[in-house]
């Protein structure tokens, strides 16, 4: 199925379907959100690593092969290539948002120096490509990236990553009210849970951005 069709929420299910997208490499960035050595690391016992496998094996076997396929794509156009990860500047954390310091999934102490907190290898930023730091879920809130986008020209950005109900959901959003225009790259990214991911494309598709798959990106470009 197209893009055009897909991920509809109750809001747009009988809504026409949108203009062709047409990306100008010049005025287009990749972001590439949170894809950390902290999230492939087994959990605490194994019981919880097995609840959690599904999630490692699409990582695997689908969202890091799909990125490293995407970045890829993206130099070959110049496209730019940025990178953001969840890092804090103080060791004890101090910095956190209040999101990050509560108990629970969310609870991240995550050094900005740490090996658990870059980005894996698999997709290791260049020297030359931007790499902004984080303690909130959206890469828009208190970073400079705003500031980076339109000092560079860009209009359009291609998001992907994880989690797609989190850090990638309030990315989008907060790109999407900025007036820049959003793609979302389904089979690049993942939640917890293939309904999770699945639930979130469809609130946020048509709104906010435009969910694709990769294959479908990559016709995008001018």
């Amino acid at each position: 199925m197209s893009w055009k069709t897909t991920y509809r929420s109750f809001y747009y299910a009988n809504a026409e379907a949108p203009d062709d997208i047409v990306l100008d490499p010049q005025t287009t960035a990749l972001l590439v959100i949170d894809i950390q050595n902290t999230y492939l690391d087994p959990k605490d016992t194994p019981e919880e690593t097995a609840r959690w496998q599904p999630f490692y094996d699409r990582m695997r076997a689908t969202v890091i092969p799909n990125t490293a396929r995407l970045i890829d794509e993206c130099r070959k156009r110049k496209v730019e290539v940025i990178y953001a990860r969840i890092a804090c500047q103080k060791p004890d954390g101090r910095d956190r948002s209040l999101s990050q310091k509560k108990p629970g999934f969310n609870y991240l102490l995550l050094p900005k120096d740490l090996p658990e907190g870059q980005v894996v290898p698999e997709l290791e930023p260049r020297p030359d490509e931007i790499v902004i730091t984080k303690t909130t879920d959206s890469a828009l809130t208190g970073t400079n990236l705003r500031l980076i986008l339109h000092n560079m020209g860009i209009k359009d950005v291609i998001c992907c990553g994880i989690f797609t109900d989190q850090c990638v959901s309030s990315t989008v959003r907060s790109l999407a009210d900025e007036s820049f225009g959003v793609v979302v790259v389904d089979d690049c990214g993942a939640a917890a849970t293939d309904d999770l991911h699945r639930r979130e494309l469809e609130i946020i598709n048509m709104i906010y951005c435009h969910v694709v798959q990769l294959d479908e990106v990559l016709t995008f470009f001018k």
